[in-house]
């Protein structure tokens, strides 16, 4: 059984995420409380992640590498990496 490994911090693909839920919790707080106007939002940020996962980048990543966030491997992706034997 391969043991997780604990991330070295924050990337791109843990950020993406975080911040389209946030922003989607927001957003639906916001409807219900003010405008159902806020659902476009809602909406906006949904087809921004099918973007994301279809393509690997959205206007959240560049705007994440200009700020010198890393996008280096999650844990998720360690966490599946098979080790293989030299036989050299």
């Amino acid at each position: 059984m391969p043991r997780l490994h604990r991330h070295d911090g924050w990337s791109i693909p843990r950020l993406v995420p975080l911040l389209a839920g946030t922003f989607v919790l927001i957003s639906t707080l916001l409807a219900a409380a003010f405008s159902q106007w806020w659902l476009i939002f809602t909406g906006f940020v949904g087809a921004n992640l099918v973007f994301y996962s279809a393509v690997g980048w959205c206007p959240a990543t560049l705007l994440l590498l200009r700020a010198g966030v890393s996008s280096g491997p999650t844990s998720c992706s360690m966490a599946t990496e098979v080790p293989t034997a030299d036989r050299s």
